[in-house]
This record gives C-alpha cells, sequence and structure tokens, in this order.
C-alpha cells in the first residue's frame, strides 16, 4: 500500500519528502502513521528500481501562501520571482516511466485480499488508469461485495441472540450499501464512456461531411 500511495501521488505532481509524508497521512489515514523512518527507504528503493528520479533543486517549489499583508506579499513574490527554494524543496521525487507501469500494475492487481483500505486507496487513485482498467476494477469489487454479502446471510442470518443477529444485520446492510454505491460509480463510467463514443463519432461524422 505505501508503494501505491507514494507512486499515485507522485503521479500528481513532484513532491519532497516533507509533502509527501503529509499526504500519505491524508490518503492512509492517521493510524498508519507513516514516519520518514519508513518514508525514504522505500522512496530510495523505488529510486533504485527505477520508478522515481530525484528532481534538480529548484525545478520545484513548494507554494507560497498568501500572508494577509502587502509587505509580507512582495516579498513572497520576490522569493518566487529569483527561485529561491528552502531546505525541504531541495529535494523533491518525480514517477518516471517505469514508475507508471508500476503504478497500473498495482492498481490493476487482482489481490483477493484486498480489504476495505486497499479498496479505498486504488479508487483514489484509479483515476490514473483507462476507462475500461477503472470499470474493470469497479466490477471487480462488485463481485467480491455480492459474494461477501450472500455468505453473510447464509452463515448469520439465524445465529445467537438478537445482539449477535443485530451485529450480523447490520454488516450485511453495510455491505449492501458498498454494493449499491459500487453500482452507481459503474454506471456513471458507462455513461461516461457512452457520452464520448457518441461525442467521438459526431466528430468523426463531422468531418467525414467536411471532407
Amino acid at each position: 500500500m505505501l508503494d501505491l500511495a507514494i507512486l499515485g501521488l507522485l503521479k500528481e505532481q513532484p513532491l519532497h519528502g516533507y509533502e509527501l509524508r503529509k499526504r500519505l497521512g491524508e490518503s492512509l489515514g492517521s493510524m498508519w502513521g507513516i514516519s520518514y523512518g519508513s518514508l525514504y527507504p522505500a522512496l530510495r528503493r523505488l529510486e533504485r528500481e527505477g520508478a522515481i528520479e530525484i528532481v534538480e533543486p529548484g525545478l520545484t517549489a513548494t507554494p507560497i501562501p498568501a500572508t494577509g499583508s502587502l509587505d509580507g506579499d512582495r516579498a513572497a513574490a520576490r522569493q518566487r520571482h529569483t527561485g529561491k527554494t528552502s531546505r525541504r524543496t531541495r529535494k523533491a521525487y518525480r514517477i518516471i516511466e517505469r514508475g507508471n507501469a508500476r503504478l497500473d500494475e498495482l492498481l490493476l492487481a487482482d489481490d483477493a485480499s484486498d480489504d476495505d483500505r486497499t479498496f479505498a486507496l486504488k479508487l483514489v487513485f484509479c483515476g490514473h488508469l483507462e476507462p475500461v482498467a477503472r470499470v474493470a476494477l469497479l466490477e471487480r469489487r462488485r463481485a467480491e461485495l455480492t459474494s461477501h454479502l450472500a455468505r453473510s446471510r447464509r452463515s448469520g442470518s439465524a445465529r445467537g441472540d438478537r445482539y449477535s443477529r443485530s451485529l450480523f444485520e447490520h454488516r450485511a446492510q453495510s455491505t449492501q450499501r458498498d454494493l449499491e454505491w459500487i453500482e452507481a460509480l459503474i454506471a456513471a463510467e458507462l455513461r461516461d464512456g457512452a457520452a464520448d463514443n457518441t461525442r467521438a463519432a459526431n466528430g468523426r461524422t463531422r468531418g467525414d461531411t467536411g471532407s
């Protein structure tokens, strides 16, 4: 999951270690507690594998927010103009061709053991996939949820006291809601795909007419 999160974030833009750790915490959740002790070894390994590379100093800069004062904003503008960078921006990372391929591989991995958190992370970055691949990812999740729902209903509907039954019913309802959510995402993807095909066909028709 750490490799997937790193590559997904770097696909969006180059980042230095401080900002990358912050965004990893937002993507993976506070329970993961990503430390520099786990982040930098992962970055070095991905660099050795040719998935990412270090950006030359000065090619990236951390956005400088408005200060609220005229003098402060002028100073910030001068810093942007001169290309001055802080120590934190001197060693940023960006994804390269092999990393793009690795990201697709991780997103498309057919892991039967995918838990909710792993799928959620894949969903965050599935916008980097081709539409057909996104639909395949969602359909695989739909199949997993359908199977899980059927198993839970068979095994837990008549067991235990009312509290145990209530828990099984709650889990089944949660799975059912997740299933409906995935169905809606699949339907949206298919609608978008149909709309894109229609626009492409109309464009070809106009081109043929014009010629």
